[in-house]
């Protein structure tokens, strides 16, 4: 099976959510990326509108994320893109419900009467291979972490 995989350079939009589950670490934080191009009738920068993506980190990575990344960070991520649409239940569109309108979650949604009204939300999941900030846009300083020896609560040394 193909997996799309993809590179996103952006900014941490929500703080690191990180837990323990029966899979092991998992910590999740959501991601913006605003596109900006060059407007050469003005000779200003501009900004495109703003995507938010769900970004997940596993094991080892997950818990290095939920130690390095903090609300506004400028980061790059690359993971596997992940699509999915789930049937909306209950809900009666309003102003928040317009096209392209961000809804709860960040979700883009599709309003009632409207071009994409299916009832639908669709979330846009990345997980994460690889996580690190944006040295286009500062400095950081890397801590390698240190792995328990197997078997026991020691950790191993770093070379």
């Amino acid at each position: 099976m193909s997996e799309t995989t993809v590179t996103l350079v952006g900014n941490a939009a929500t703080g690191v959510e990180y837990r323990e589950t029966v899979n092991g670490p998992v910590a999740r934080f959501r991601m913006a990326v605003t596109p900006r191009r060059w407007d050469r009738l003005r000779s200003v920068w501009t900004d495109g509108p703003t995507s938010f993506y769900t970004v997940f980190a596993w094991r080892g990575l997950a818990a290095n994320v939920s130690g390095s990344v903090s609300v506004g960070d400028p980061l790059l991520v690359h993971g596997r893109l992940r699509v999915r649409e789930v049937e909306r239940k209950g809900e009666e569109g309003g102003a928040e419900g317009a096209v392209g309108a961000v809804g709860p979650g960040g979700v883009r949604e599709a309003g009632p009467g409207r071009m994409g009204d299916s009832g639908r939300r669709v979330f846009v999941d990345i997980d994460a291979i690889a996580v690190g900030h944006d040295l286009n846009r500062g400095t950081s300083a890397f801590r390698r972490s240190t792995r328990p020896v197997a078997g026991t609560d020691a950790p191993a040394a770093v070379s």
